[in-house]
């Protein structure tokens, strides 16, 4: 006889259909959660689970007690049964397959971590912690220890967290869809840190797309491996309460700032040729910048990226240091110890673009979810990367949270913004045809514009000690200055122009330069509408522009003496100062990212003479206030020599309120000038604080024993000065 259909719901009120079943195993069902785990059944509790391999499985409580053994409804490991609970909560299960036995906690039996007013801020956009919350967090929850997921995938049919925890098996942590915000979550119990882990997505077709890695993870594999990897949560023993109290108190602009730019992966190298790492780099790195006088140490992009070639600035994981210098600890270990003797951290940051890897943000979901689907604002030309859809919300606080992200985790004092050009302009390398003008008909991208004035403005009130830089090669108005003004809220802006310009008239034989002479006075016309850093960068001496000292002209000894003249005249220039690593040492060979810097050639007196050089132009540059308190105002600055185009001379005092002025002369001829008279402010003795043509430099030994006298003839207060060959020389007045 059949029992009824009724009486078989009664008894067995814990079974589900066979299509549900199917659904669970082939990890197409739109909601596991409301099928796996512990449910209300009838005037009880039933507790379903899917463990692969599995023939029985006895249901638990986390604490250990017995709560009911489950029926194996389905022979790939589908279990249900009544559960001896009280309430929903959380369970484990013991399984078994023969003499093998095995514990799984139920990820489906426990409650969402994030909240509804997660999902607000989210969605608005004003979310300023989504670091916290996005990603894979350690944490305990309802009583049981592992690791919460979130991904942001709007239009994902489903999505899985895959990794060694679950063999890589989309069916077994598919996650929580909260429809409100576009995010995924589930709360995995039981994994530990350092394991690796990537996303299973099936697109809104139905279409299952590449392992993507986790856009918010701290932590990914070593290329060539591409996975993410479970981090602890990041807390080193900070002791820079001083450092940091100092930037955040202070005007950046009339603080000395000599920036060292640095490729983390190429300024030194073990002997088998393998990267430092961060504590290795910190041993050598640190007290080098010590020595050398820098204020700051500027990293090119160390956010984790698969192609060495593309120096970082093709990342795939913007909240990641790479992995090629070992754990993120590490780096915050490396910060610390700068900041503990004063050193700044600035890193090289790339919100324009990303990189079009198949486990990257392209395409996440299976739509153009960070990017912009048309190819005429999604794609660049030039790099060959995709442009971020600055007018989504989300995309825009993804990026914000990360500067926000790299300003609190780890205590950097400023971003370097990469490209900030080809995000300002609609039609930045595309011909006619190629680019869609804005709303009112234009080439600014305004959505870009917004972002950038509200990733400024959240910092600099959150981190009021960090400052951000701005490489930015255009004429736009107001990089540097305040949003409130109009501006895009930058900190400083990088003065390309003063690099092109004064290259320009570096390279020329000095017989010519007198016919170039404007292309070094005409920066002073525009010098104080930004914020200004001047950058010897690490883009002129890549893809065939030699080295700095390969560019002088002359025989070797003419090519030293330039490039000394050139960086003394640039560290007495109005500006903050930023040289790329291995040029402070007159590297011949251009840079390679691929090999160590040549340090065997400090053995040589001319290039040790450069390091010399370059070190007492920084420590001159920092006790001297007049050399940097008025860098970015006009009132620091005054002409002596201008227009002394006939001789290649330039001279300006360099100056502030209350603070003795520096004179700083320029010969940028071979001709060794006697009795060079040039005006002053005051009269008496003059002390020469500096000469590049000085013997321990590599130079002639040429200049003016250490004084001149300045006096009044006819009411014009000048001084007759020797002017050494290809030389800069500074003066101070004595008293």
């Amino acid at each position: 006889m059949k029992t009824p259909k009724a009486a078989l719901e009664v008894e067995r009120p814990w079974e589900i259909s066979a299509d549900e079943i199917a659904a669970i195993l082939a990890g197409s069902h739109a909601n596991p959660f409301a099928v796996l785990g512990v449910h209300h059944a009838g005037d009880s509790y039933a507790a379903r689970c899917f463990i692969p391999g599995a023939e029985e499985v006895t249901a638990l409580t986390l604490d250990g007690s017995v709560v009911g053994e489950l029926k194996q409804l389905h022979a790939d490991g589908f279990f249900a049964g009544q559960a001896a609970l009280t309430k929903r909560q959380p369970v484990r299960y013991r399984a078994r397959r023969g003499d093998a036995e095995w514990a799984v906690t139920d990820p489906y039996s426990f409650g969402p971590v994030l909240g509804p007013m997660d999902d607000y801020y989210a969605r608005e956009g004003s979310h300023l912690r989504l670091f916290d919350k996005m990603g894979a967090h350690w944490i305990k929850h309802e009583g049981a220890q592992g690791i919460h997921f979130a991904v942001w995938a709007p239009n994902a049919q489903r999505v899985s967290v895959v990794g060694d925890f679950n063999n890589w098996d989309g069916r077994r942590h598919v996650m929580r869809f909260r429809a409100s915000a576009g995010i995924w979550e589930i709360f995995a119990p039981d994994v530990p840190t350092g394991v690796p882990y990537k996303f299973e997505i099936r697109g809104h077709d139905g279409v299952l797309l590449p392992l993507k890695a986790d856009p918010f993870a701290r932590r990914s594999e070593l290329r060539p491996k591409t996975a993410s990897v479970v981090a602890p949560e990041l807390l080193p023993e900070w002791q820079d309460e001083d450092h940091l109290k100092h930037w955040s108190e202070t005007d950046k602009r009339r603080q000395p700032i000599s920036i060292y730019e640095v490729h983390a992966g190429s300024w030194q190298r073990r002997q088998d040729g393998s990267f430092l790492s961060w504590d290795e780099l910190a041993n050598t790195l640190i007290p080098y910048c010590v020595d050398m006088g820098f204020t700051h140490i500027e990293f090119l992009p160390i956010t984790e990226h698969p192609y060495d070639p593309s120096w970082g600035y093709q990342t795939t994981g913007l909240y990641a240091p790479s992995a090629r210098f070992g754990e993120p600890e590490g780096f915050a270990r490396f910060v610390n110890g700068c900041h503990k003797v004063g050193i700044g951290v600035i890193l090289d940051w790339v919100p324009a673009h990303f990189p079009t890897d198949e486990h990257g943000l392209g395409w996440f979901d299976g739509t153009a979810l960070y990017e912009h689907e048309d190819p005429r604002k999604g794609f660049h030309p030039d790099w060959n990367t995709a442009i971020y859809n600055f007018g989504r919300t989300e995309v825009q606080s993804y990026l914000v949270n990360n500067a926000l992200y790299w300003a609190e985790k780890f205590h950097l004092d400023g971003l370097r913004v990469d490209a900030v050009a080809s995000m300002l302009y609609l039609d930045y390398s595309r011909k006619h045809g190629e680019w869609i003008p804005n709303e009112y008909g234009g080439n600014e991208n305004l959505e870009a514009v917004r972002f950038l004035q509200d990733m400024n403005t959240r910092i600099y009130a959150e981190h009021p000690g960090v400052m951000t830089i701005a490489e930015e090669s255009t004429s736009w108005p107001k990089v540097s200055q305040p949003v409130h003004d109009g501006g895009l809220g930058f900190g400083f802006k990088w003065n390309m122009g003063f690099m092109h310009d004064t290259l320009s008239y570096m390279k020329r034989d000095p017989i010519y330069r007198r016919h170039h002479h404007n292309e070094l006075t005409f920066g002073l016309l525009y010098a104080y509408s930004e914020n200004f850093v001047l950058p010897l960068s690490h883009d002129e001496v890549v893809h065939g522009k030699g080295s700095l000292i390969a560019k002088m002209p002359g025989d070797d000894w003419q090519k030293f003496a330039n490039l000394r003249a050139y960086y003394a005249f640039m560290w007495g220039y109005p500006g903050k100062k930023l040289l790329f690593m291995g040029q402070e040492f007159a590297q011949w060979s251009e840079w390679s990212e691929a090999t160590s810097l040549d340090w065997n050639l400090l053995q040589y007196r001319m290039h040790e003479g450069m390091r010399r050089l370059v070190r007492d132009l920084n420590l001159t540059y920092r006790s001297k206030p007049a050399l940097h308190a008025r860098d970015c105002e006009g009132d620091g600055f005054e002409w002596l020599i201008a227009d002394d185009h006939e001789n290649s001379v330039f001279a300006w005092l360099r100056k502030a309120p209350d603070l003795k002025p520096i004179a700083v002369i320029t010969n940028f001829t071979p001709a060794y000038r006697e009795n060079y008279s040039i005006r002053l402010p005051f009269e008496g003795r003059w002390r020469e604080i500096l000469n590049t043509d000085a013997d321990i430099y590599g130079g002639s030994g040429k200049g003016n024993g250490g004084r001149v006298q300045a006096v009044n003839a006819g009411g014009s207060i000048a001084a007759s000065i020797a002017l050494p060959p290809l030389a800069t020389i500074m003066l101070e007045p004595e008293t």
